[in-house]
C-alpha cells in the first residue's frame, strides 16, 4: 500500500450518504463513553502574561482507526496562520475582502504577530523530524499543517503515543483568537492531529487525511477524544475553559494552577484575562445532568453580563427540549473588552465568546443583538460540538444549519429585531422584523454565487461565505414551509440521533431531513437547487386581462340552418339589460357585478428555478380565490369566469417563499395598489432604520 494521500483540496462538495457504520456506526448512548475517543491530549501550559506566549508540554495519544500502518502523521499548527503576510490565511484575505465583507481585517504591527513553535517531537523517547506541508497547494510560507515522521509505524488499529513540546505566540487578536491589553483568548493553540477519514466516512473511497490548511474564511475539524490540560497563570487573572475545573486551584508564588477535564470534544480553548468578574448560574432539564453556567466579563461590560447568562440558560432548555438534552456540566460564555471584538462571537465545546454592550436596553437593538449572539455561539455546541461536522469542507452544516435553529427559538419565544433606539421608540418609531426576514434581505438571492455545499475557501468573496449563514437559513425556512414545522422538527431530531458524537456530511443531512419528514420531493429540490446549486427564484404576476362576457354576435346553426345575429338588437339587449340591473343594484360598484359574468386571465412567469407557489385572486366585490402553481412551466395563464371583476393578484400572500430574490414583483392591479409593495418595502426601511440606530447608537 502508497502513503495515505490528503483529502481533496477543491473537489470538496458531498453528495453520496455516509455509510451506516461510519465513526463506528451510530451511537445508542449505551456505549462506555458518550464518543469513540479516537484521541487523548494531556497538556501543561503556562502563560507568560507580559509576553502574551503559552509553554506547553502535550502528551498525545492517537488510534490508527485504518486498516493499514501509519509511519507518518499530520499535525495542525493553527497560530502560524498570523506568523506572516505569507500564510495561506493573509494571502486569501487579500483577495476575498478585496470583493466582499468580512471579519478579521484588523491590520498586526511588530510585535503582534502570533505563531506556534514545535520545540521537540518525540515517540518513546526518539526524537523525531518534522517537515511543513501544503495540502491545499498554498504557498510556500504558509506552516500552519506540519508532517511527522514516526520513528515506528503504527499498526492498524494500534495506538501512537508522542510527547511535543511547543511554545505558542499569541497574535494581537485580529480573528477569533489573541490578546488585547491583559486580556488572553487562548484558542487553537497547540499542536492538533489532523483526522484520518476511512472508506464511508463523509465522501471518502479509501483512507485519507482530511487536514487542510488554515484558510481565510474557514473554522476546524478534529477527531473526539479527552482533554486533561493543567493552566498555570498569574494569580490576579480570571481563568476559564472547555470543560469542568477539577478541584480547587493552586496557589504558589503569585500564580495559580487551574486543571480542566473534558471528555468527548474536539477542541480545547481557554480565558485568562486580569481583573474579570464572574457571574454564575445554572440548569436542570430533563436527561441532562446540572450544568452549571459561567459568565466571565470586564466591569466596563458588566449590563451585558445577567442578559449573557440569561439567554444562555434559555438557549440550554431550548435545545435540550427541541433536538436533545444537553450532555455536559458546564457552559462557559466569555465577553471581550472592548477593541478585541474580533475575539468574540466563537465557539469552542463547551465555552464561546460572546459580545459586549455599555447599555443592554429591552425591547431594542441591543437586547435582539446580545441575545441572538448568544444564543448562536451556544447553539454551536451541538451542530459544530457534538454533531462536530467538517467547517473547513462544508461550512453550512455548522453556521447555516445553527443559525436556522436559532432563528427558530427566536420565533419561538416571539423575539423580533427592533429596530430603534430608546429615543425612537420615544418617538413612536419601532420598525421590526424576525430573524427570518434579516437573513433573507442578507442572502444574495438575486444571484447566489457559490452552491451552500462548497467549501469555505473556494468562495468569490466573503461576502459570497457570509450567504452560508444567511441563504442556508432562507432556504431551510422555505422547506419547513412546505414540509410544516413538525416534520422539520422531527427531521433535525433524526440528524441529531443518527450523527450525534460522528462527523455528518452535507448528504448526511439531506438524508436525514428525507427519512425524517418523508417528503423526498421538497427535500431534494431544496438541495438541488440552493445547497448543491446556484439557483435564482423569483416569480411574477405580469398581466391581468379582463372583459365582460356579452352575448355574441356572429352567424349560430339551428337545425342545420345558419342565423346571424343582429348587432344592433343585441346592443339593444346589453344596453336594457345593463339599465334594469344598474336600477335594481343601485348601489353596486363598478366590476362587483352585473347582468353578465366577468372572464379575467392572470398571467404568471418564472424567473429562475421552480418553488410551489400560491396565486391569491382578488375579486371586485371583495372575495378572493387561492390556486396553486407548481408545474414545470416557465408561465402560465389562470382564467375566471365570475359574476365579479379580478381587480388584483398576488403570489405567496402568506409570504412564506423567502428564496424569491424581488418580492415586489409578487403582485399586480389592474388600478394603483401599494399594499403588497408596502409589505415587502417594509423591509428596506427597516434595514435603514437600523443602520441610523446604530449610527446614533456610537
Amino acid at each position: 500500500m502508497g502513503p495515505i494521500p490528503f483529502a481533496p483540496a477543491h473537489q470538496t462538495i458531498i453528495t453520496t450518504p455516509s455509510a451506516a457504520n461510519a465513526w463506528g456506526g451510530e451511537r445508542t448512548g449505551q456505549e462506555a463513553t458518550l464518543s469513540d475517543r479516537v484521541v487523548s491530549y494531556a497538556i501543561d501550559a503556562s502563560l507568560d502574561a507580559g509576553k502574551h506566549r503559552v509553554t506547553g508540554k502535550e502528551h498525545m495519544t492517537w488510534r490508527n482507526r485504518s486498516d493499514r500502518p501509519v509511519s507518518h502523521v499530520y499535525f495542525h499548527l493553527y497560530l502560524n496562520a498570523f506568523e506572516s503576510d505569507g500564510s495561506t490565511w493573509f494571502t486569501e484575505r487579500k483577495v476575498l475582502t478585496a470583493h466582499g465583507r468580512s471579519r478579521g481585517n484588523a491590520v498586526l504591527k511588530d510585535g503582534q504577530w502570533g505563531w506556534v513553535h514545535l520545540q521537540n517531537v518525540a515517540q518513546d523517547g526518539t526524537a523525531l523530524k518534522w517537515s511543513f506541508v501544503h495540502p491545499d497547494g498554498g504557498p510556500a510560507t504558509d506552516h500552519t499543517v506540519v508532517r511527522i515522521d514516526l520513528a515506528q509505524p503504527v499498526p492498524a488499529g494500534g495506538t501512537l503515543a508522542l510527547d511535543i513540546d511547543f511554545l505558542s505566540q499569541l497574535p494581537r487578536v485580529v480573528e477569533r483568537t489573541g490578546w488585547w491589553g491583559d486580556f488572553n483568548l487562548v484558542g487553537q493553540w497547540f499542536p492538533k492531529i489532523g483526522v484520518l477519514e476511512l472508506a464511508g466516512e463523509r465522501g471518502a473511497t479509501a483512507p485519507r487525511w482530511n487536514v487542510h490548511e488554515f484558510h481565510f474564511n474557514s473554522e476546524f475539524y478534529a477527531d473526539f477524544g479527552s482533554y486533561d490540560v493543567h493552566l498555570d497563570v498569574p494569580s490576579d487573572y480570571t481563568v476559564g475553559a472547555v470543560g469542568q475545573l477539577q478541584g480547587a486551584p493552586q496557589v504558589a508564588s503569585g500564580r495559580t494552577t487551574y486543571h480542566y477535564v473534558q471528555g468527548d470534544v474536539h477542541d480545547f480553548a481557554w480565558v485568562a484575562a486580569k481583573g474579570y468578574k464572574t457571574l454564575d448560574g445554572s440548569y436542570t432539564g430533563p436527561g441532562s445532568p446540572q450544568v452549571d453556567v459561567r459568565v466571565i466579563y470586564q466591569a466596563e461590560y458588566v449590563a451585558s453580563a445577567a442578559p449573557t447568562l440569561k439567554s444562555t440558560i434559555d438557549s440550554l432548555g431550548y435545545f435540550s427540549k427541541t433536538i436533545a438534552p444537553y450532555p455536559y456540566h458546564t457552559v462557559t460564555a466569555v465577553i471581550p473588552p472592548y477593541n478585541a471584538q474580533e475575539a468574540g462571537g466563537m465557539e469552542y465545546p463547551t465555552f464561546f465568546t460572546s459580545e459586549g454592550y455599555k447599555e443592554v436596553t429591552p425591547g431594542t437593538i441591543s437586547q435582539y443583538g446580545s441575545d441572538f449572539v448568544n444564543i448562536h455561539e451556544f447553539g454551536h455546541g451541538y451542530f459544530y460540538g457534538i454533531l462536530a461536522s467538517n467547517e473547513f469542507e462544508e461550512p453550512m452544516l455548522d453556521e447555516g444549519i445553527n443559525e436556522f435553529w436559532d432563528d427558530h427559538m427566536m420565533r419561538a419565544r416571539d423575539e423580533n429585531l427592533v429596530l430603534a433606539t430608546p429615543f425612537m421608540k420615544w418617538l413612536g418609531i419601532a420598525p421590526a422584523m424576525s430573524g427570518y426576514q434579516m437573513e433573507r434581505l442578507a442572502a444574495e438571492l438575486d444571484r447566489p454565487e457559490d452552491p451552500l455545499a462548497q467549501n469555505s475557501w473556494d468562495r468569490l468573496s466573503s461576502s459570497s461565505y457570509g450567504t452560508v449563514y444567511t441563504r442556508t437559513t432562507t432556504a431551510m425556512h422555505d422547506l419547513e414551509q412546505r414540509i410544516g414545522e413538525p416534520a422539520m422538527e422531527k427531521a433535525m431530531r433524526l440528524y441529531y440521533q443518527r450523527w450525534r458524537f460522528r462527523h455528518p456530511s452535507v448528504a448526511d443531512l439531506r438524508q436525514a431531513l428525507v427519512d425524517g419528514s418523508g417528503d423526498a420531493k421538497a427535500v431534494n429540490t431544496i438541495f438541488d437547487q440552493i445547497v448543491y446549486g446556484t439557483a435564482h427564484i423569483d416569480d411574477r404576476v405580469a398581466d391581468i386581462d379582463v372583459q365582460e362576457v356579452l352575448p355574441q354576435a356572429g352567424v349560430s346553426w339551428q337545425d342545420g340552418k345558419p342565423t346571424e345575429a343582429d348587432q344592433k338588437a343585441l346592443d339593444k339587449q346589453i344596453a336594457k339589460q345593463r339599465a334594469d340591473w344598474k336600477k335594481a343594484h343601485p348601489d353596486a360598484k363598478p366590476g362587483s357585478g352585473g347582468p353578465f359574468p366577468w372572464h379575467s386571465t392572470v398571467t404568471v412567469l418564472r424567473d429562475g428555478a421552480r418553488v410551489p407557489e400560491t396565486l391569491r385572486v382578488s375579486f371586485a366585490d371583495g372575495s378572493h380565490e387561492d390556486v396553486r402553481w407548481n408545474d414545470d412551466r416557465r408561465w402560465a395563464r389562470f382564467d375566471f369566469t365570475k359574476p365579479s371583476k379580478v381587480v388584483s393578484a398576488e403570489l405567496d400572500p402568506e409570504r412564506q417563499v423567502y428564496l424569491d430574490a424581488d418580492k415586489l414583483n409578487d403582485s399586480y392591479a389592474t388600478k394603483p395598489d401599494g399594499a403588497a409593495s408596502r409589505r415587502w418595502t417594509t423591509d428596506v426601511a427597516a434595514l435603514l432604520q437600523a443602520f441610523y440606530s446604530t449610527l446614533v447608537t456610537l
